[in-house]
């Protein structure tokens, strides 16, 4: 209040508590890949962070799934692939031959497990193959966003094998040396393969290769998870008949399935002909006609064709189950937002089932959980198991860095990053404040409210809140006189962070009978 120089009442209101610490967002995942388009009422939002909050949106401002297509050859002598379907002792195998895009299912499956709001990068459209320096370009446009709290790359397993990991280098760059207050969820190259599998030169499997190559920057603001995914992302309405690149082959192989005569005429039994003009129809085109007509026809003639023809239900299942193997890094995503939202960022997202899937690509048994989870390297891999009569269930919660006591597990990491991003903010308001003991009294306040919430929720360890933490500041405890006079405030925050109980041991022993 200003000098009083007028005889009269003067009201002094002073205020009784200090500043609050809002709680950041800690579920906020932000996405990287291609799309059909990205545009915003006209704007462009290429390499261009854009939040949304559900699929309608990704719709409104990205555009739609991939058509992929499906070219149908028969298997070579040498060829070590497995066929998808056989006609005539000859087996065919199905190869993608359009451009391959992941980031669409994804998030789908991200939603279905849970999502919630996000970002997306687009770095280009679906015309185009994955390339690693547009990938590396939008990590760096989400530099100046701030809430983004995840990173993941879905697309990168599209990749060779060297150009995936330096994207997912990138990746762990721009978290633990750039941003420091987010964490990359990666997908292992060759993922889908078991570890029996071999890969690389040396015949490494997938999971040696990519602890090898990765490095040991940053890991522990990174975490993998193993096996790939078998999802019910892409149902059978989603396909048809147009999602086969080579038509006649497609046609050949029906013709031989159902017994069709090479032509028709007026002695043939209307089934029949009914039958060839349906396997006709595969390449008839609609010049004239209007879209919605279009549609109903080709609605009508794929139903047809899967009525007649059990070959072609085969392979547009082959095609589906192609399509639904998909890397899990964005159903972690979704199951990082839904625990963090009903349990809290402390707990562990694991021993949780996944939504929308089948059953990992890999069974992976207990003994072979030893080695993805506890390695000399420290490079531990999350498992994704099969439990019978449980379904589907992350099986792992360590970060990358798993031989380190401190950041070992990514909810310790994940709760750190958000005590210091809510602390850093909320002090942001005493910035230029007299740094003496006023100052220091109310910004320990702050904080002390703040963590005593944390604890009261389960987010620290500890009996009474003096176990849980404790904060220091002033003059001849955090600062020297020196530091005052520079113009530092520093505040130590100590903190007993909540760890998962990972090893259960539970001790029998055989006592005395007593009675």
């Amino acid at each position: 209040m200003g000098q009083m120089k007028t005889p009269g009442v003067y009201i002094v209101e002073k205020n009784a508590f200090p500043n609050s610490v809002v709680e950041v967002a800690t579920a906020v995942p932000a996405f990287i890949g291609y799309t059909e388009k990205a545009e915003n009422s006209g704007r462009s939002l290429l390499n261009k962070p854009q939040r949304i909050t559900s699929m309608s949106e990704f719709h409104n401002y990205f555009g739609l799934a991939p058509n992929p297509t499906f070219s149908i050859d028969e298997k070579s002598a040498d060829s070590n692939d497995e066929g998808d379907f056989s006609l005539d002792e000859k087996e065919y195998v199905l190869k993608q031959s359009s451009d391959k895009h992941l980031l669409y299912y994804s998030m789908l499956l991200f939603f279905q497990n849970g999502g919630g709001p996000c970002y997306i990068v687009s770095v280009g459209g679906y015309g185009s193959g994955v390339e690693a320096d547009k990938l590396k370009g939008g990590i760096d446009k989400l530099v100046k966003e701030q809430e983004p709290t995840m990173v993941a790359i879905p697309e990168t397993v599209l990749l060779d094998e060297q150009n995936s990991i330096s994207v997912q280098q990138a990746a762990l760059a721009h978290c633990g040396g750039k941003m420091r207050n987010r964490v990359a969820i990666l997908d292992i190259w060759g993922g889908d393969k078991d570890l029996q599998f071999p890969l690389g030169e040396k015949g490494e499997d997938c999971v040696d290769l990519f602890r090898s190559a990765l490095g040991i920057n940053y890991l522990d603001f990174a975490t993998a998870y193993y096996p790939w995914l078998n999802t019910t992302i892409v149902q059978d309405n989603d396909l048809n008949y147009e999602n086969i690149a080579n038509p006649e082959v497609l046609q050949t192989l029906l013709r031989t399935e159902i017994g069709l005569p090479e032509t028709v005429d007026d002695t043939t039994p209307a089934k029949v002909k009914q039958q060839a003009q349906a396997v006709s129809d595969i390449n008839s085109t609609w010049d004239d006609t209007p879209k919605d007509e279009i549609d109903a026809n080709k609605g009508l003639l794929n139903k047809s064709l899967i009525a007649m023809s059990p070959l072609f239900g085969i392979i547009l299942g082959a095609v589906k189950t192609k399509l639904n193997l998909l890397p899990p890094a964005a159903a972690m995503a979704g199951v990082y937002t839904m625990v963090d939202n009903s349990r809290g960022v402390w707990k562990s997202p694991a021993n949780v089932s996944l939504n929308a899937v089948v059953s990992p690509t890999v069974n992976i048994t207990h003994d072979e959980q030893e080695d993805l989870n506890v390695t000399t390297q420290g490079k531990s891999i999350n498992a994704i198991r099969t439990f019978i009569g449980e379904g589907t269930l992350v099986w792992g919660a360590r970060t990358l860095d798993g031989n380190s006591l401190d950041w070992r597990y990514i909810s310790v990491r994940r709760t750190m990053i958000m005590l210091e991003e809510s602390i850093r903010l909320a002090t942001k308001a005493y910035v230029f404040e007299p740094n003496v003991s006023n100052t220091w009294t109310t910004i320990k306040g702050m904080i002390i409210n703040f963590l005593t919430g944390i604890w009261k929720r389960g987010g620290l360890a500890g009996a009474i809140p003096d176990d849980a933490f404790s904060v220091h500041v002033g003059l001849g405890d955090t600062m020297t006189s020196e530091d005052i006079l520079e113009g530092i405030l520093k505040v130590t925050v100590l903190v007993a962070i909540s760890r998962p109980a990972e090893f259960i041991e539970i001790t029998f022993q055989q006592q005395m009978q007593k009675s």
